[in-house]
């Protein structure tokens, strides 16, 4: 490999540009290629690398162009497992695959059916790096004393206008509580260190997208849910979404309570969207509750300003980039795999037939 790493990406929508903006501020990396079916959208991506980059005809093509180092894939939630599956037999490079990894419980076969080790793939996770976050996931067994209860509440703006509005139908998203939701339940399975045996959830479409039509379908995500999962060695953990929450000062609130006491991380939602009005957007913050009569103890963590403008997860896309960035050098391991991002798409599927049955489902 040369010395600057050549990526090439696969959708050029919203989150695509996220990548290319945290790419664009590594050292000796560059976005060499992208690919996507809208033209004017790849054509726009491309101005933005700051590099003579080659707009794909074809995601074939983007596979088969010899100077790529590594591919990011971005596309719509359905088509990942496929992309991934034609790189990988066809031409296997290093991947960084946006989540959800796939959207069917079929698809687990054909990640069952790739040969081991073709090359790393990296699943796109990036809320495990929110620093905030990050700081709670290092200081939680420490501040609990061992979790015995784990809660993540999202509160939130509905979801955003896409190309094609793919993302308005279960059948493209896996569901909200797999499209929106598989990040929680990999931070869940990442912060007690243990798997789920059975999920119960309530969910609906309460609000949103009720009014909208597309070439005669409405849409059928869910904006609001509740969750609660079963760990294997005791512990719970319930997630909390509301998908019409435009106006909370914080997006995501996330506690651990042991019998030591209780650790939360409280993480603004993206900048862009704070009222102006309000004044300064808040800052992340961490507290830590001990139950011995001390008082809570807060810090505020603060985001590098450059972080922030680069994307709408709290610079987090730029450590993960770093992170895979290193892989592809061969000087780091893969932190997120195959495995997580399955068995975080397998908690989001139970949920979604839990909340549909009423009843609970084992895994």
């Amino acid at each position: 490999m040369s010395k600057i790493v050549n990526y090439g990406i696969v959708g050029c929508g919203m989150m695509g540009r996220e990548h290319i903006h945290n790419i664009a501020l590594l050292p000796d990396a560059r976005v060499t290629a992208v690919y996507d079916p809208v033209r004017e959208l790849a054509t726009a991506a491309a101005s933005l690398t700051g590099e003579p980059t080659e707009v794909m005809d074809s995601f074939e093509a983007l596979v088969d162009q010899p100077a790529l180092d590594a591919i990011v894939i971005v596309s719509p939630n359905h088509l990942h497992i496929g992309q991934l599956e034609r790189i990988l037999t066809h031409r296997p490079l290093p991947i960084l695959c946006e989540k959800p990894l796939f959207t069917r419980p079929e698809d687990r076969e054909v990640l069952a059916g790739l040969p081991p080790d073709l090359a790393p793939v990296w699943v796109a996770m990036e809320y495990r790096y929110m620093p905030p976050i990050a700081a709670l996931i290092e200081q939680a067994d420490h501040a609990t004393g061992g979790i015995s209860m784990l809660t993540i509440r999202e509160h939130r703006f509905p979801f955003l206008p896409k190309i094609g509005d793919w993302n308005r139908f279960n059948a493209n998203t896996g569901g909200t509580l797999v499209e929106k939701c598989c990040h929680f339940f990999d931070l869940m399975r990442l912060i007690l260190k243990d798997e789920v045996v059975r999920v119960m959830a309530s969910a609906s479409q309460t609000l949103n997208h009720r009014d909208e039509s597309y070439a005669g379908r409405v849409p059928d995500v869910w904006d609001n849910g509740y969750v609660i999962l079963d760990f294997k060695h005791g512990a719970r953990a319930m997630l909390e979404l509301c998908m019409f929450a435009e106006g909370s000062r914080y997006q995501e609130e996330i506690s651990a309570v042991g019998p030591r006491g209780k650790i939360e991380a409280h993480v603004p939602g993206p900048g862009r969207f704070w009222p102006a009005q309000l004044g300064p957007a808040p800052v992340p913050r961490l507290i830590q509750s001990p139950r011995a009569p001390k008082g809570p103890i807060e810090s505020l963590i603060p985001v590098d300003p450059t972080l922030l403008a680069a994307g709408d997860h709290n610079g987090s896309t730029f450590f993960q980039h770093q992170r895979f960035n290193a892989v592809v050098r061969g000087q780091g391991e893969v932190e997120v795999t195959l495995e997580d991002g399955a068995r975080a798409v397998e908690i989001g599927l139970a949920a979604q037939k839990s909340a549909m049955t009423g009843e609970a489902v084992r895994l």
